[in-house]
C-alpha cells in the first residue's frame, strides 16, 4: 500500500462528495428511491457516523490501543434509529466535513506507520493496512450510491426529454 496515494484518493473522494450533494434541497435530499433505498441525507448521514465511530477510531484502536476493547457498531441499524432521513441536511453535511477533517489531519500523520499491525478481537483479526483501505473504498461505495441517486434525479427533472442518448446506464 501506497500510503500517499491512498490518502490522496480520501482527499479526492472528499471533493467528490461535496461535488454530489451541492445545490441538493432538503426535500431532494430525503427522497428514496424505494422502501429499502437510502437518501441522499441516509448517505451523508451515514458517512457522518463512520467517519468518527467506525473508521477512524478502528484505526486508531489498531494502530495506538490495543489493549483497549474493540467497541461493537450497528451501522445499518442507525439509519433507523439514529432517524437518518429526518435530520437536516446542511447541518449533516457541515458535520460530515468537519469530521472528515478531522480524520484528514489525523491521517497525514500516520505516513510512517506500521500498515501490518493487527488487532485480534471477539470481532476478527484485521491490519492497519487493511482497515485504512477498506475507509477508502468505504468511500467509493457511497459515492456510487450518490451518483445512482443523482442519475435518478436527473431521469426526473428532464422530463419530458430522455436521456437515452446518453448510453445505457
Amino acid at each position: 500500500m501506497k500510503f500517499t496515494e491512498m490518502y490522496q484518493e480520501m482527499v479526492n473522494s472528499t471533493e467528490i462528495i461535496r461535488a454530489l450533494i451541492a445545490n441538493v434541497s432538503q426535500e431532494e435530499a430525503q427522497i428514496k428511491p424505494t422502501a429499502e433505498d437510502w437518501s441522499i441525507l441516509e448517505v451523508i448521514s451515514h458517512l457522518h457516523d463512520e467517519e468518527r465511530e467506525d473508521f477512524r477510531e478502528h484505526l486508531d484502536f489498531i494502530l495506538h490501543r490495543q489493549n483497549e476493547k474493540w467497541h461493537q457498531i450497528d451501522p445499518q441499524d442507525w439509519v433507523t434509529s439514529r432517524r437518518y432521513n429526518e435530520q437536516d441536511f446542511i447541518e449533516m453535511q457541515m458535520k460530515f466535513f468537519e469530521e472528515r477533517k478531522k480524520s484528514l489531519d489525523w491521517l497525514i500523520d500516520l505516513s510512517d506507520a506500521d500498515w501490518d499491525v493487527t488487532y485480534t478481537s471477539e470481532f476478527g483479526s484485521v491490519p492497519a493496512g487493511e482497515m485504512f483501505v477498506s475507509w477508502v473504498a468505504h468511500d467509493n461505495l457511497h459515492i456510487r450510491q450518490l451518483v445512482e441517486l443523482k442519475r435518478l434525479h436527473v431521469e426526473k427533472i428532464t422530463q419530458p426529454y430522455g436521456i437515452g442518448y446518453a448510453g445505457d446506464w
